[in-house]
């Protein structure tokens, strides 16, 4: 019964989000998710939400609510930690490239089983810190929720940057007193409220673009 309150609770988000009905695949693949996320937060603490019905709104559907200023390409999950916004957004999405960095090793280890039962080709763990991950090339877009500002995210994420590599950084409530401290190299393209399916509580997306 809880299993299959939990996949109508998940149907339904999703119909609210896309505004169509999700592929069976879609929706499966999400569930396995978050058994695994459910398995291990027993064991390593991956998360402080434990009920597998506040994951679904908390975790999966938060971060889909960000799908329509995804695009395809490349994506950076600057902090992913338990794979969030990233994971998510790789299922929703096969033609998008998703790095999720974190620090913590139990995670990545984490990130790397849920990439050899999904099978997610598209995703790539990686063991570091923003401010010194390097790699060849840079990221059409840079996402978090877990940097402690707007300054420090784009501080840390700026060498990963091109001139119009979007930042999207995912807050709860607006973030005024941040915005109006962001550097004058930082522009803010806009800020969007975000609707969650089953979250009664504020969601925003500030989109940013950094000067090189």
């Amino acid at each position: 019964m809880a299993e299959r309150s939990l996949q109508d609770s998940l149907h339904h988000g999703l119909l609210e989000i896309y505004g169509e009905e999700p592929g069976q695949a879609f929706t499966d693949a999400l569930l396995v998710y978050l058994e695994l996320l459910e398995r291990w937060n027993r064991t390593y603490n991956l998360t402080a939400v434990r009920d597998p019905s506040e994951m679904v709104s908390r975790h999966l559907l938060d971060s889909l609510s960000v799908s329509p200023w995804v695009g395809r390409g490349s994506l950076l999950d600057a902090g992913t930690g338990a794979g969030l916004p990233g994971v998510p957004l790789a299922i929703a999405d096969s033609g998008l490239n998703v790095t999720l960095l974190d620090s913590s090793g139990k995670k990545i280890r984490f990130l790397n089983q849920v990439r050899r039962e999904l099978g997610l080709e598209n995703i790539e763990p990686v063991q570091s810190r923003l401010e010194s991950f390097k790699r060849e090339g840079v990221f059409d877009t840079v996402i978090s929720r877990a940097f402690s500002s707007l300054t420090a995210f784009a501080a840390g994420a700026r060498h990963l940057c091109r001139a119009d590599t979007r930042l999207l950084a995912m807050k709860g409530r607006l973030p005024s007193q941040e915005i109006e401290e962001l550097p004058s190299w930082v522009r803010l393209e806009a800020i969007e409220k975000l609707s969650v399916p089953g979250l009664q509580e504020d969601r925003h997306l500030v989109i940013m673009t950094v000067t090189l």
